[in-house]
């Protein structure tokens, strides 16, 4: 299985029983803190995102599977001071210069993952007969850490990421329930050991202990999962991020041995690596579905585009007084859209003699 797995583009699979009973009161805590933000789903789904069986009756075994995705074209030698770690924090020093998670900046995972691990699936019911399965990737109430810590795939870091020895924390993760009993693979040893790395670097201090998470402050969950208003107080801590957040992965020693992907398909597209503020905040509508058609960046919309482009820009703005970052927000002080208008107005209202 790990031959075929490896034939379509997956780095590794294991195999994790269906048994989470002891995750459960985590993730009722969690839900209870309300970290969960604006993502009711989590909350409407409940204990199901804990119980695979109920989730997907029959379910006996989780085949799970990661894949790399580091750009092979971007990042030929990732590893070390001058690796991709290095790379992605110098973008952090050109306030101008817009920043979209790593991840993101090629072809949708959730597109690849699925059509591959459907894939997958089809090989192992030709070895051995029908199987009745369901295949996921952060699409459905599933506690994906939990079951690829619990299958060999790595263990849970400090910033809740699961992370391998081998490969640092830079893959998707994916599932297939089946209705197949399967030898449950042997979970790993965590290595975090003291390191605090993650904890320490995240800008808006979202990590608020080890393995705990408050997604109303990560700037992964402001940019891309909350619909409204980013928190005032919150938006300087932003920079330059206008799509998801990376800085706990860069900090993280382990990523000096991520691995880059063996597919194309996350290779960066034109435009989205390197791009000035200004012109990302110049697209319309149609520019942007179209330079986004396919990736995951589209899920979001334009007028959440702006938004954060808009919160970047106010940010440059303060950092450096560029005139040119001032005009191209005052060209949108009318938009119609009340969310890009306030953000615009807080933007404009960065200059450092406003």
């Amino acid at each position: 299985m790990q031959g075929w797995a490896r034939e379509l583009g997956f780095s590794q699979i294991g195999v994790a029983g269906v048994d989470l009973s002891s995750a459960e009161a985590g993730l009722m805590q969690w839900l209870g803190q309300g970290f969960h933000g604006d993502m009711h789903y989590m909350q409407s789904h409940g204990l199901k995102r804990a119980r695979p069986a109920e989730l997907v009756p029959g379910t006996v075994s989780v085949i799970t599977a990661r894949m790399d995705y580091l750009p092979a074209a971007t990042f030929p030698a990732a590893g070390g001071a001058s690796g991709w770690q290095a790379i992605e924090f110098a973008r952090l020093e050109r306030p101008a210069e817009g920043i979209v998670s790593v991840y993101a900046r090629g072809r949708d995972y959730h597109k690849v993952l699925r059509s591959r691990l459907q894939k997958l699936a089809d090989r192992i019911a030709q070895a051995v007969g029908p199987i009745g399965h369901r295949v996921f990737t952060d699409s459905a109430p599933v506690l994906e850490a939990e079951l690829a810590s619990r299958s060999g795939q790595g263990w849970r870091g400090k910033h809740t990421l699961v992370l391998n020895r081998e490969a640092g924390s830079m893959f998707f993760l994916g599932e297939i329930y089946v209705d197949m009993a399967l030898p449950a693979s042997a979970p790993v040893t965590a290595h975090c050991g003291s390191c605090s790395a993650c904890i320490d670097v995240c800008p808006t201090q979202a990590i608020v202990a080890p393995h705990r998470v408050d997604a109303r402050r990560c700037i992964s969950y402001l940019t891309i999962e909350h619909a409204g208003p980013i928190p005032e107080p919150l938006r300087p801590l932003m920079g330059n991020r206008i799509y998801g957040c990376d800085d706990c992965q860069l900090a993280c020693p382990w990523n000096k041995f991520a691995q880059a992907s063996v597919l194309p398909d996350f290779d960066a597209r034109p435009g989205l690596a390197g791009q000035q503020l200004v012109h990302l905040f110049g697209w319309d509508e149609p520019t942007f579905l179209r330079l986004t058609e396919g990736g995951p960046i589209r899920r979001i919309g334009h007028e959440r585009w702006l938004r954060n482009v808009a919160v970047a820009l106010g940010n440059a703005l303060r950092a450096t007084g560029d005139e040119a970052l001032r005009a191209a927000l005052a060209a949108r002080a009318d938009d119609p859209s009340p969310l890009v208008r306030e953000h615009v107005a807080w933007a404009l209202a960065q200059r450092p003699d406003s």
